[in-house]
């Protein structure tokens, strides 16, 4: 399974369209955009096991960087800053790291 079988192509393209310019990622905005937000927990489970480049069951700072690229091979790398700002939207539990719960709970709140 990839993520165009749960997510529409046109909308994975306009939600990293708007935000090419480093700095510019916003998790809440990229959900929306990109469809992720209007998808059963499910849905988001299955999209968090797509995203877990090393299926530790965990999505790491390390591979939090390459968010963008897990959707699109050539879009650009998070800024360091974008990175801690999403690990700790995302991370509920404080463990440094965001397990499948902890994008669904972020999802939903």
């Amino acid at each position: 399974m990839s993520l165009t079988d749960i997510l529409s192509p046109s909308d994975i393209a306009a939600a990293l369209r708007d935000c090419q310019a480093p700095d510019s990622f916003s998790p809440k905005k990229f959900f929306q955009i990109s469809g992720m937000s209007k998808k059963s927990s499910s849905q988001l489970k299955e999209i968090f096991r797509i995203l877990d480049n090393d299926q530790s069951g965990f999505i790491e700072e390390d591979e939090l960087k390459y968010f963008l690229q897990r959707f699109e091979c050539g879009a650009r790398v998070l800024t360091t800053s974008e990175t801690k700002t999403f690990l700790a939207a995302a991370d509920h539990d404080g463990d440094g790291k965001i397990g499948a719960e902890g994008i669904c709970l972020f999802m939903y709140r």
